[in-house]
């Protein structure tokens, strides 16, 4: 070539407009769906056999929801189906919800991170459509009526605390393997009962009786 086409190569090259990408989680290279699913779905429907066939009913006769099991309720096989639960709690201002940011990869719908706090509510992050960068983000009312997810028991809460819980729907390769619980600010003393609509212990407690990992 001669050196008026290198040259107008060059700059068609340099104002060529760069597309944004997303920046790539830290989770990028977590292993896809594979044989191994398979065997934990064979594994998870025979203990939901087992469940309903042996433990459920001795859960019943002796009354031990109000005793000594965390969950104080018959599992769902919702519960049995869901991913596993990471739970993040903490004082406010603490980077609960930038942590978050830094595993999925980017903003996500609903997120607000400040210097006060800002995170006024419980969070689910669950995975989205690729196809849908933007995400959505669901009610609380909403998500506990959705089969598919293990939110079911929450409505027991009341309208004070669905109002405050809301579900993100965006698309990270963490979430195709875990649920994300993002949740507001542990206040100090009486404010934790007076600032709030709703019990923020019992609410909590209900994400950490069925957490995987709690992180705090």
């Amino acid at each position: 070539k001669s050196n008026d086409d290198v040259k107008t190569s060059a700059s068609k090259w340099k104002q060529s407009p760069v597309k944004p990408r997303r920046r790539p989680s830290a989770f990028e290279t977590f292993p896809k769906e594979s044989a191994a699913s398979q065997t934990s779905q064979i594994i998870i429907e025979n203990l939901k056999t087992l469940y309903k066939s042996k433990v459920l009913p001795i859960e019943k006769e002796y009354n031990l929801y109000n005793f000594c099991l965390p969950t104080n309720a018959e599992i769902q096989d919702s519960e049995f189906d869901a991913k596993p639960m990471v739970l993040l709690l903490g004082q406010y201002s603490t980077g609960k919800t930038t942590f978050i940011r830094y595993l999925v990869g980017g903003d996500f719908p609903a997120m607000h991170i400040g210097p006060e706090p800002t995170t006024d509510r419980f969070m689910a992050l669950i995975n989205g459509d690729e196809n849908d960068p933007k995400g959505r983000v669901v009610k609380g009312n909403s998500l506990t009526v959705m089969p598919e997810l293990p939110f079911s028991t929450l409505s027991k809460f009341g309208s004070g605390f669905l109002s405050h819980f809301v579900g993100s729907i965006t698309s990270a390769p963490l979430l195709e393997h875990v649920t994300l619980i993002d949740t507001p600010g542990v206040l100090s003393g009486e404010k934790q009962r007076i600032s709030r609509s709703y019990d923020f212990s019992k609410a909590a407690r209900w994400f950490a009786d069925r957490s995987d990992l709690i992180l705090f």
